[in-house]
């Protein structure tokens, strides 16, 4: 990848569409968890992955640094875990994906938004895509990261636009007052806190890809704080706008964005215009799912050649040169979460457990990550690399800053959704599905050892 392909890459993994829309059910208080969410994890994000991937270039990022500062079982650990991370969030991507889709055809197919065999078919299908350009190779697959790219930030620079005008014409749906901006410290409104930090992540995606991107050790530092710049002022103009094109209690999780846009272009007089944001929003979340596919199925032939899986997950297509096996084995286990995560439960909740899901096992990589910031500044740094203005002191405050928003990002996301009616089952599914997948990685690790 290019540097140009780099920095769409970014853009494809660190942004989302669908945070908007959780974002701003919370009303105006929003703006103020999105900055105190970026001081607290992207400010440190950004600063960790600048000196660590200046640091070390190679291939396999996050589980290198880990590996480098604490050794061979909290590397690979934490590497499992990113990659296992992925898998319930491409089920949950899918199912925004499919809310989504269904608006391309206007509201003929409006009795599929409650539709289990529906969303279980866009996601196979979705799956297939992403995974099938991947294992064709890096050099194909990133149009589609490319495309998935446009396909989320056009969408949200027209909802930007669409709620100015929505304000200027219509009047502002949402009441902005001073009180209105103060977070609430009830329960069920600070466990999206946990989303909202989820959101601000992805800046370490692409240094798992290290060795197939051109200069990486320049090219990297100079596309994360671009990237990250653009993501963080988009994220708070979109969730700006969204309220004042609709009130916060209208705001659903899956179709949010799309009901937004669709509600003001028709006062607008273009309701035409959102057949083509929705068209948008579908190809953005192939092109995203198939850029985390990309960076998440390097992990697992990592540490496949370093020989703690199984040896097969290091196999090199003879065609294509892609990781096949890493690819093919993640699309598997993504298949059967797809089907898993609707077992006793609605559409919404199946989405909101895989959710929480990827948020915990994703944040626990996030802790080794910060952590192995702190206990690499030992270790001399080069010319080359790029430190943390302010030196080893301001690095090591600034880890522990991310660590600490890390922790309690996983606490909240084990606590069920608000509207969810069985809270029991949500918890017994997110922490259980979830000591599965480090259960299996263990396994697999004590396995691999003893072979």
């Amino acid at each position: 990848m290019g540097f140009r392909d780099l920095i769409l890459f970014y853009l494809v993994t660190g942004f989302s569409l669908r945070w908007i829309a959780q974002a701003a059910a919370a009303g105006p208080s929003s703006v103020i968890i999105w900055i105190i969410r970026a001081l607290a994890l992207y400010v440190p994000l950004v600063f960790t992955v600048l000196e660590l991937s200046s640091r070390y270039p190679e291939e396999g990022g996050l589980y290198s640094w880990t590996r480098r500062a604490f050794g061979e079982f909290p590397g690979y650990l934490s590497g499992y875990l990113y990659w296992s991370s992925n898998l319930p969030y491409f089920p949950s991507l899918f199912y925004f994906t499919a809310a989504n889709a269904l608006f391309i055809f206007g509201h003929r197919f409006d009795a599929l938004q409650n539709s289990q065999p529906y969303f279980i078919i866009f996601s196979m299908l979705a799956l297939a895509v992403a995974v099938g350009l991947n294992v064709v190779g890096l050099n194909i697959g990133k149009w589609l990261h490319n495309l998935g790219a446009l396909g989320l930030w056009i969408p949200g620079v027209v909802l930007v636009g669409m709620g100015i005008a929505a304000g200027v014409l219509l009047g502002s749906a949402t009441r902005f007052t001073a009180q209105s901006f103060v977070p609430s410290t009830h329960l069920r409104d600070i466990i999206f806190w946990s989303t909202i930090a989820f959101s601000l992540s992805g800046l370490e995606s692409a240094s798992m890809l290290g060795d197939e991107i051109e200069d990486a050790r320049r090219n990297i530092p100079r596309a994360v704080l671009i990237a990250g710049a653009l993501t963080v002022i988009l994220y708070i103009a979109a969730t700006v706008a969204m309220l004042l094109a609709l009130p916060a209690q209208q705001i659903q999780n899956m179709q949010g964005i799309i009901t937004a846009i669709t509600l003001v272009a028709t006062k607008l007089g273009i309701p035409w215009i959102a057949v083509g944001i929705a068209l948008l929003i579908t190809v953005g979340g192939l092109g995203q799912a198939g850029a985390w596919f990309a960076a998440a199925g390097r992990l697992p032939f990592v540490i496949g050649i370093d020989r703690r899986l199984p040896p097969s997950f290091a196999k090199i297509h003879p065609r294509w040169g892609t990781p096949y096996v890493a690819l093919l084995v993640q699309a598997a286990i993504a298949a059967i979460l797809i089907f898993a995560g609707q077992a006793g439960t609605s559409v919404a909740g199946a989405y909101n457990v895989l959710v929480s899901m990827s948020v915990i096992a994703y944040f626990l990589p996030y802790m080794f990550m910060f952590a192995a910031m702190i206990k690499l500044q030992r270790e001399p740094a080069g010319p080359e690399v790029i430190r943390v203005p302010g030196g080893t002191p301001v690095a090591i405050a600034l880890a522990a800053l991310g660590f600490l928003t890390t922790t309690i990002s996983v606490g909240l996301a084990m606590l069920p959704a608000d509207d969810e009616p069985n809270k029991a089952l949500a918890v017994i599914k997110i922490v259980g599905l979830t000591a599965a997948l480090i259960g299996v990685g263990v396994g697999l690790y004590v396995v691999g050892r003893r072979k």
